[in-house]
Formats: C-alpha cells, sequence, structure tokens
C-alpha cells in the first residue's frame, strides 16, 4: 500500500491480530487486578488508560485501554479503532455520553471527553508524532480525519458511579 507520494505505507498486523492483541492486553489487566496493564507515559513515549464509559445504546459500563498522554490535567486520546476505518465503539459513546472515568497507574479519576479545538489539534498532533514515526503515515490509510480526544478532570459533584464504578469494585 503506498500513499498519494508514493512512498510505502508502514507494515500494520492484520486486523484479527489487532483485535487479539486489545482482548490479550485487557485479560491481562483484568487478570493481574489492575497491576499489569498500565503505564505513565514519557517524554517520546505515551502511556495506556483504562476507559470506561457508558454505552450509548445499552447504558452498561464499557471499558477499554488507549493510549494517552498528559496536557496539562488533560489526558490526550486518539480516536482510532486500530487505525481501521469508522470510529471507535468508546468515542461513539463519549459523544452521546461525556461523562466516563479513567484508570491510570496512580488510581481512577473522573473524566469528561470531547473533541479537541483546532488549536488544540494543532498544537497535539505533533505531540503524537513524537511518540510514533509513523504516525502521520498510519493516520493516512483513514479516509478521514483521526479524532484528537481531550479528557478533561471533573469534580465529583458531576459524577454518579455505578456499584461496579465504586473504588472497591475491582
Amino acid at each position: 500500500m503506498s500513499d498519494a507520494q508514493g512512498t510505502k505505507a508502514p507494515w500494520l498486523p492484520p486486523r484479527w491480530f489487532i483485535r487479539l492483541a486489545w482482548s490479550v492486553h485487557r485479560g491481562l489487566y483484568r487478570v493481574s487486578g489492575g497491576r499489569t496493564g498500565l503505564w505513565r507515559p514519557r517524554e517520546t513515549r505515551w502511556g495506556t488508560l483504562r476507559l470506561t464509559t457508558t454505552g450509548r445504546r445499552t447504558g452498561q459500563q464499557r471499558s477499554v485501554i488507549i493510549a494517552y498522554f498528559e496536557d496539562g490535567s488533560n489526558l490526550v486520546g486518539v480516536a482510532m479503532n486500530g487505525w481501521g476505518e469508522g470510529a471507535p465503539a468508546w468515542w461513539l459513546n463519549l459523544q452521546a455520553r461525556p461523562d466516563a472515568s479513567v484508570d491510570l497507574v496512580d488510581g481512577r479519576r473522573l473524566v469528561r471527553g470531547r473533541v479537541a479545538t483546532d488549536d488544540e489539534r494543532s498544537r497535539l498532533w505533533p505531540r503524537w508524532r513524537e511518540a510514533d514515526k509513523n504516525f502521520d503515515a498510519h493516520a493516512a490509510r483513514r479516509s478521514s480525519e483521526t479524532t484528537v480526544v481531550v479528557l478533561e478532570p471533573r469534580s465529583d459533584g458531576d459524577y454518579s458511579p455505578t456499584p461496579d464504578q465504586l473504588p472497591n469494585a475491582r
């Protein structure tokens, strides 16, 4: 596969392998009781967090592990669906119900998700590029622009956890 300039796109494993890797990652997190599977971002490396959203159709809690980096008090991810077409379900859920929670290495935070403004996107996109030299080439595989998602902290007063979201429910 080549891009518009005729350069070869970086290799991606088959979709089934990407989905299997996601399942294994979530399984390791679950089996270890949250002790394995999350890590902090570094200067030129993204970290991972566990995002819990409310399903837009079912109203049930849905969790996924995504890459992120910190931007002040905000957490920043990309709605990339494994570089496949379409938006990932977690982003569709956040659009319908922006209040969510994230589990980080140092604990849980309550957040509200939103799309990055144009100015934020212009500033944040290069940070992803620093963390992955193939980032632009992978994003070019998609027919639509990859959404940069900002997870802003919120207070407990804006949040009503379900029993499975309480800190001791793991």
